[in-house]
């Protein structure tokens, strides 16, 4: 009798020795799974939210929003807004900023928040804000996208308390939060003077609900699975406990503590079970279980880590392919792919009839001959100069390389109002370059300048860069004959 209690208790211990390791290995191995999801993801949502932000920062203009945001603040705006949402009348402050000489400006900026907001329609949100300091329970919204009211300039939002006690001029990065708008990433990037002054934050939100409610279902999933997976084992392993021996089985508890899992790890370096076992009865069982199980735990956690492995290797390879589809190599200025999509965006404009841009085009002069003296890095120094004075010139526009030798750039806002002024000082820059002789000769900076606006009988996008095209096929013709 006293053999059979002691018999059984020795199988209790092995029994919950199983319970444990597999309960732990299990959820240790689900939580790694999840845990390594869900920062892959976050992460992903935050460079992007933050990306956006800082790449709208870029095309405002700063000395402007200064402005605005002075008028704003200004007491007598805040009067006139109030009055504005009271009777729900924009005209109010429209015929403000028209007196104050803001308006054209404040349209052409919101337009350019919409386009921008249309043209990436994977953003939620995306606004200019003044926000207060870490004390503060409420910041200011300058500027909000078309589906918001003119009185929107100015107002004053309280803040969602996960931002309180926070300066939201120098958060460190993005953050996810949860708040009456659902779940965001919210990022925010500093418009500031020449001077570094910053006059305002681009707010750029990325919606999370879909995000969240995936990550909970598959939260759901792993826990349904791996409480499966420790039923399943366990009622083996248990079967197996219960017709344990205690000579063999202390032999094999001392094999079991040379067994160390983890990732990358051979069956030897890991520490299976080796034991010479020749009986062909329950004790050959529970050693060909428990080798079972460990060769298991190793060939999931090797599993898990080229899991974990493919998984940084794709967030990579996306974000070599996101960042090669949409933005020239060498030059770092907008690619074909990226221009083939304005150029879709534009002519959805021109069917609306509310596009208003103009277009440059260039093409370098002597870049074979430079290539062919000189080798193919010199002339790669020769176009990533070519380019920027391209971008110099018009600083508000984007420009895009769409050949090895040709750029465009489609002019709008402030370079649009300029164009003919801007259009003639590229011309001249690069004459001027071109007539340094003492400059290397991939210094000397050489480009046909090609330009046409839309006009109202243009509908696509193609009639006005053919146009823009002919013009630099003519000035190249000139330029020869010089």
């Amino acid at each position: 009798m006293e053999e059979r209690k002691k018999h059984f208790s020795l199988g209790l211990k092995m029994y919950i020795f199983l319970v444990l390791t597999v309960i732990t290995v299990a959820l240790g191995t689900a939580s790694i799974a999840y845990n390594v999801s869900a920062d892959q993801i976050d992460r992903y949502y935050k460079r992007l939210s933050e990306d956006n932000a800082r790449n709208f920062a870029t095309l405002v203009d700063a000395d402007y929003l200064a402005e605005l945001r002075a008028a704003a603040e200004s007491e007598e705006f805040q009067q006139l807004r109030d009055r504005s949402e009271e009777a729900e009348d924009e005209t109010l402050i429209k015929e403000y900023l028209e007196q104050h000489g803001l308006w054209e400006n404040y349209s052409a900026t919101r337009d350019k928040l919409d386009t921008y907001l249309r043209t990436m329609n994977d953003i939620k949100y995306l606004y200019i804000i003044v926000p207060g300091d870490v004390d503060a329970v409420s910041d200011m919204y300058l500027m909000d996208d078309d589906e918001n009211p003119l009185y929107r300039t100015g107002y004053f939002e309280d803040r969602e308390p996960e931002f309180y006690g926070k300066d939201l001029w120098t958060l460190d990065e993005p953050t996810i939060s949860h708040g009456d708008w659902g779940w965001l990433c919210s990022a925010y990037a500093p418009v500031c003077l020449k001077n570094g002054d910053a006059v305002c934050l681009i707010g750029c939100d990325f919606g999370m609900d879909d995000v969240i409610d995936e990550r909970t279902r598959f939260f759901k999933y792993i826990i349904i699975g791996t409480l499966i997976l420790i039923i399943l084992v366990l009622a083996i392993a248990g079967f197996f406990v219960t017709r344990t021996v205690i000579e063999p089985l202390n032999a094999l508890t001392a094999e079991m503590k040379r067994f160390k899992p983890g990732k990358q790890m051979t069956y030897a370096d890991a520490g299976i079970v080796e034991l010479s076992i020749n009986s062909h009865d329950e004790i050959r069982d529970i050693y060909e279980s428990i080798r079972s199980m460990q060769t298991n735990i190793i060939d999931h956690l090797n599993d898990l880590y080229i899991a974990e492995s493919d998984i940084k290797a794709k967030d990579l390879q996306i974000g070599e392919i996101s960042k090669a589809a949409y933005r020239d190599a060498l030059t770092e200025v907008g690619s074909k792919a990226a221009y083939v999509k304005r150029v879709e965006a534009i002519n959805r404009e021109l069917t609306e009839g509310n596009a208003k841009f103009a277009i440059v085009m260039t093409d370098i002069n002597g870049l074979k001959t430079i290539n062919d003296n000189y080798g193919h890095k010199a002339g790669d120094s020769y176009i990533i100069g070519c380019s920027r004075i391209i971008c110099d010139v018009f600083k508000h526009s984007p420009v895009y390389r769409i050949g090895g030798d040709e750029f465009v750039a489609v002019l709008c806002g402030a370079d649009y109002d300029n164009r003919h002024e801007l259009v003639k000082a590229l011309k001249n820059k690069y004459a001027e370059t071109a007539g340094k002789e003492g400059r290397k000769p991939w210094h000397r900076y050489s480009a046909a300048v090609g330009y046409a606006e839309r006009s109202s009988a243009d509908m696509t996008f193609d009639l006005i860069f053919k146009r823009a095209d002919k013009a630099m096929y003519e000035d190249k013709k000139r330029i020869k004959q010089e």
